[in-house]
């Protein structure tokens, strides 16, 4: 079994006792097998060898996925099952870029994480209302769903582009018929916002997952301000939200409240703003949001994101909105 194929098969136990020792077998492996990486380690003055705890491990910029390919490859004959562009809304060089070996695992990975959190998919009807994601060809958000709708086993599960009006007869026809499923309305922010506008849809009985963003088609909210207004219009109490990003292979899940749980092979720490090689260890302070993905090991497990965020002290996290200047792009919601 070669060194890659023991990190495949320990993401399936990871625990909160052993991703410190996983991550940093992982940071060893990337540095030697991952080009763009060593070379950003060793800019950074920094060799595994001395490199004493995860905090101190170095995160790549997310940027450089806009301009590199990020990979960790042990055989430069490796093909690539799917590229995962991001919805960045500049120039095509501006749009970045997830090299991925494996398309299955990302699935059943990501359909994992969910079920780990919301119980066996096949206990749902899931309308996806992802209007700019099916607009552009790879897009790891539509795969994700799109994989999610096939598992339900449910021919009333489905993509709505445009057609706001054809979802919310459908959730209409599936309360009259008495369906046991529970309905999960999975939309991009300012397709969630169009229809709350345009509608007063009862959805009391259904889950609304919020992700995305606007992607400059409406001004952009403050994610609660945003919530307080979807759950009036659209009869809900929480607004659930979905947090990933085509630079990683995991997800994370809010059940309300903007509070997110990090899945198991993820691990949030938080960055001083005006110190961006500085952890933070204070709980619910603000700052830039670092991730550690453990499921990102053909690519880089440890990214600088653009998000601004905090950590509460049970490892729970929040996202505040974006750096200024930041491009805008997906699975996050910006604040205006």
């Amino acid at each position: 079994m070669s060194e890659r194929e023991r990190f495949f098969k320990q993401i399936d136990t990871v625990t909160k006792e052993n991703f410190s020792k996983l991550a940093f077998s992982l940071f060893q492996f990337q540095y030697t097998n991952n080009p763009i990486y060593k070379k950003y380690v060793d800019f950074r003055g920094l060799h595994p060898d001395n490199v004493n705890s995860i905090e101190k491990i170095p995160f790549l910029p997310i940027e450089f996925f806009k301009n590199h390919q990020i990979i960790t490859q042990l055989d430069p004959n490796d093909a690539f099952e799917a590229i995962f562009e991001s919805s960045g809304t500049g120039s095509i060089d501006q749009i970045s870029k997830h090299y991925v070996k494996d398309f299955n695992f990302y699935l059943s990975h990501s359909l994992k994480l969910f079920e780990s959190l919301y119980g066996s998919v096949n206990d749902y009807i899931i309308l996806a209302l992802l209007p700019s994601y099916l607009e552009r060809a790879n897009s790891s958000l539509v795969a994700m769903v799109d994989y999610f709708i096939k598992q339900t086993a449910s021919v009333d599960s489905g993509f709505y582009l445009y057609d706001q009006e054809s979802l919310l007869k459908k959730v209409d026809d599936l309360k009259k018929s008495g369906s046991e499923k529970k309905i999960i309305i999975w939309g991009v922010s300012f397709a969630l916002l169009d229809l709350a506008e345009e509608f007063t849809p009862d959805f009391s009985d259904c889950i609304v997952m919020e992700t995305g963003g606007m992607k400059g088609r409406r001004k952009e909210m403050i994610r609660e301000a945003m919530h307080d207004f979807l759950c009036e219009r659209l009869n809900v109490k929480k607004i659930h939200s979905e947090y990933g990003m085509t630079e990683l292979l995991s997800q994370s899940y809010s059940k309300g409240d903007g509070i997110f749980q990090p899945s198991q092979t993820m691990k949030i720490l938080v960055r001083e703003v005006n110190d961006p090689f500085e952890i933070t260890t204070e709980s619910l302070r603000s700052g830039g949001i670092n991730i550690i993905d453990l499921a990102n090991i053909d690519s880089c497990s440890f990214i600088e994101t653009k998000d601004v965020g905090s950590v509460n002290v049970d490892g729970s996290f929040s996202v505040y909105g974006r750096f200024d200047h930041s491009d805008i792009r997906g699975c996050n919601l910006l604040v205006g």
